[in-house]
């Protein structure tokens, strides 16, 4: 244990975790900033309520993360382990279904209460079981054949339990973490190893489920494009034309962004955080940074996250294990993806969805979860410094 321990200190990915924890304490004074008139006047709580509640989401997303740090990702091919987080995922979506909640405005039903820990978002756990499931399953066929020989009716099960997971995501109609569920699939597959030619095929099965269960949705779900979702897509292209209803938000994040200019209104000066945006602490906390801290706070957000998708997938093309390289992949492709939708609806570049910001935005199901995914990865990139120390020497 002492040798595993000096030995992890001395690969530790360090520049990885400071960057998440600069991100972490950023996002938190940003929560602070952005929240205090929500709690004020929704939540008649004091003005730090959100604060104060992040504050211990943060303390036990360190734990979570220190525990997935040290905890080897070889473990996760374990099919005991995998049933174990199987099972997990299946008691939350079917706590779900029977007892979930969500924002009435969009028709969503995307949370749970969980007695003593308070609120939890399934489909945040969907998107880490998903990279975990699909690195465990194709690197089990890795050990015993070459992928040159690997058939698209061998990789049924991940398939099926992906078609399964998207499925009861689209039926909660939380449509943004749909889409980073695929995109999540299909580049941890891509990054398997696979031929071409089999990904290709594989690509073509999950578009071809993906646009089956859209049609099986619009057919038996009526209220999926609820007026609040239409109303959505019409303000896409104009919402000033819609500012009173639907295009509301998106109106007051460009109100937001062009308050703030190049230097911003100042930290805590934000206009538009006075009941203007109803949850500027969430979705559209980035408008509230912009505002406030004008292109600086834009650098540090995207720099930061950019680093993370970056040092992602780096390490994925430097390892050669293939459930390193599907991990890492999954990871970064699952951090770009959300904070593309997140910052894309806040500018209004595409529809708005309703994702959080990674690792800024209030959300203690979000940070918890993502804080397992940084531990996960520099356990990745711990092992493969490790690997390359001893292909060098």
């Amino acid at each position: 244990m002492k040798q595993y321990l000096k030995r992890y200190a001395q690969n530790f990915d360090y520049p990885l975790f400071f960057t998440v924890l600069l991100l972490s304490l950023f996002g938190l004074i940003m929560i602070y900033s952005s929240s205090m008139m929500v709690a004020i006047a929704r939540e008649g709580k004091a003005p730090d309520y959100f604060y104060r509640k992040q504050i211990t989401n943060l303390i036990v997303a360190f734990f979570g993360f220190i525990v997935a740090a040290f905890f080897p990702y070889k473990h996760y091919a374990n099919k005991n382990i995998m049933m174990l987080l199987t099972i997990v995922l299946a008691v939350l979506f079917t706590w779900l279904k029977i007892a979930g909640y969500g924002a009435e405005d969009v028709g969503s039903q995307s949370w749970i209460h969980v007695p003593g820990l308070g609120n939890f978002q399934p489909s945040e756990y969907a998107k880490l079981f998903i990279i975990l499931y699909f690195a465990a399953a194709f690197y089990r066929k890795s050990q015993k054949y070459t992928f040159e020989k690997l058939q698209p009716t061998e990789i049924f099960y991940p398939i099926f339990l992906w078609i399964l997971v998207v499925a009861g995501v689209a039926f909660e109609t939380d449509l943004g973490a749909v889409i980073i569920l695929c995109g999540i699939a299909v580049s941890v597959v891509a990054s398997s190893g696979i031929p071409f030619k089999t990904f290709w095929k594989f690509f073509g099965v999950l578009a071809a489920f993906g646009a089956a269960i859209l049609g099986i949705l619009l057919l038996f779900k009526g209220d999926l494009l609820t007026e609040n979702r239409k109303g959505r897509i019409l303000s896409y292209l104009n919402p000033f034309e819609y500012e009173n209803g639907s295009g509301h938000q998106v109106a007051n994040s460009y109100y937001a962004i062009g308050g703030g200019g190049l230097e911003g209104r100042g930290l805590g000066q934000s206009i538009q955080k006075l009941g203007y945006l109803p949850e500027p602490q969430t979705d559209f906390i980035m408008a509230i940074i912009m505002e406030e801290l004008g292109i600086w706070g834009v650098i540090i957000v995207l720099t930061g996250l950019g680093f993370i998708v970056y040092k992602g997938f780096s390490i994925a093309l430097r390892t050669k294990d293939p459930m390193a390289r599907m991990i890492a992949a999954g990871i970064a492709s699952w951090i770009g993806w959300q904070s593309f939708i997140n910052l894309g609806g806040v500018t209004g570049l595409i529809p708005l969805t309703g994702v959080t910001l990674p690792f800024i935005s209030y959300g203690g199901t979000s940070i918890i979860i993502l804080s397992l995914a940084m531990g996960i990865l520099i356990n990745v990139s711990m092992f493969e410094k490790v690997e390359r120390k001893k292909t060098e020497s």
